[in-house]
């Protein structure tokens, strides 16, 4: 299980997910595998109608945005994000990467239908960044892949503010409500859990509590899926109100799953799009908006405001700021949108499916070019931290391996 626990892996795995889907999708036997993805698996006495695709993408998908939060509260509570100065860098890089892609999306599209998909080049794929960093940036520093790290968190939150506020339609107030009372029991439950809780300290079983923890997290996720709200929200809600130490758990055991499964089905699912055969003049607008907003969009936003904010976020004494080298490393870095914003295309656009196709596709292209543009930053800048380290005697890269 630990292989798929490697950011390397991990990366190599959701990449290929992807291709495979894109390909079925446009063989012979793509309008079949099409056809069972939309495919409808209705359960009429619990109101639950979704298809194939919906069942991962509203589903499976809520247990990464679990671990997602998870990792959010991790950093607020005791990582790089549990101050003003430590998250205010981040936090202004981050708000840079989601408006100018944005606002780039909306120049392409501004009096179409489309204008409403603005949100889908605004995300960043933090598992893909991890992992380009970690096979192409061996002697990058720590603080590079802190800061990606933090910068990532933080677009995660305003990715999930944005499906939260934006994608909820027609809420049920009653099953929201039932909703609020399911994450609310399931937070004090997780309590249990705790190394020095009662429950803990007086030796009982621990396997009634975890028990109770997964029915109580599949009632939230049921309830918030009946509200209208996105049910993966429900996972961002579990994560944040479990208690720490045992969230912490739960994350570790359900990485595997969500590296080696949950994900590379999301990505096979979403990339199951045929080409269209259509000349590039006859390309929505959305698509070009999503095509350049993610990889030039990031590099400027992140770039520009992260510039900006290192004239307000001065760095404690004794500590080594990110130079402009490094900011443009995870600026490159930030334009992999990838799981992320293929969500947002399919909450986008759901009601355009042609649309939502050739959104998948911008996507794809956008992703792989930051993927590319970004491997070969790091790989530079990789290599110019290796030179520095050698010119210090520190040989192999020395402090700057780390």
């Amino acid at each position: 299980m630990n292989v798929l626990r490697s950011e390397r892996f991990a990366a190599a795995l959701l990449l290929v997910a992807a291709v495979l889907g894109l390909v079925i999708a446009n063989l012979p036997i793509g309008p079949a595998a099409v056809d069972l993805k939309n495919a409808h698996l209705e359960i009429p006495w619990l109101r639950l109608d979704l298809s194939t695709g919906h069942w991962v993408s509203d589903g499976l998908l809520a247990i990464f945005f679990f671990i997602v939060a998870v990792e959010l509260k991790r950093e607020l509570v005791i990582g790089e994000l549990n101050s003003l100065s430590k998250a205010l860098l981040p936090a202004i890089a981050a708000v840079g990467g989601v408006v100018v892609p944005a606002g780039i999306f909306l120049a392409f599209t501004a009096g179409t239908p489309t204008v409403d998909g603005w949100p889908i080049p605004t995300a960043t794929d933090i598992a893909f960044a991890l992992g380009v960093l970690a096979v192409f940036g061996r002697f990058l520093p720590t603080r590079v892949r802190v800061f990606l790290l933090a910068l990532a968190v933080l677009d995660d939150l305003i990715a999930i503010l944005i499906i939260a506020f934006f994608f909820t339609t027609d809420a049920d107030l009653a099953a929201l409500g039932f909703g609020v009372i399911a994450i609310t029991l399931f937070g004090m439950v997780s309590r249990l859990m705790k190394p020095r809780s009662s429950w803990i300290l007086s030796r009982r079983p621990q396997w009634p509590i975890m028990a109770l923890l997964i029915v109580l997290g599949v009632l939230a996720w049921y309830f918030v899926y009946l509200s209208g709200v996105h049910a993966t929200i429900a996972g961002v809600a579990l994560g944040l109100v479990m208690a720490r130490r045992p969230a912490g758990r739960a994350a570790h055991a359900l990485e595997p799953w969500s590296n080696g499964v949950i994900l590379p089905l999301f990505a096979f699912t979403a990339a199951m799009v045929p080409v269209p055969q259509v000349s590039p003049s006859e390309l929505e607008p959305a698509f070009w908006g999503i095509l350049v907003g993610l990889p030039v969009g990031k590099i400027v936003g992140i770039s520009l405001a992260g510039l900006l904010g290192g004239l307000m976020a001065r760095p404690k004494p004794g500590t080594t700021p990110l130079t402009f080298g490094d900011l443009a490393v995870v600026s490159a870095l930030g334009g992999i949108g990838f799981t992320v914003s293929l969500l947002m295309n399919e909450l986008a656009f759901a009601g355009l499916p042609e649309v939502a196709d050739e959104g998948t596709l911008a996507v794809l292209l956008g992703s792989g070019i930051a993927i590319v543009l970004s491997a070969v930053f790091v790989t530079i800048r990789s290599r110019q931290y290796r030179r520095r380290g050698a010119a210090s005697g520190a040989g192999g890269g020395g402090t700057f391996a780390h």
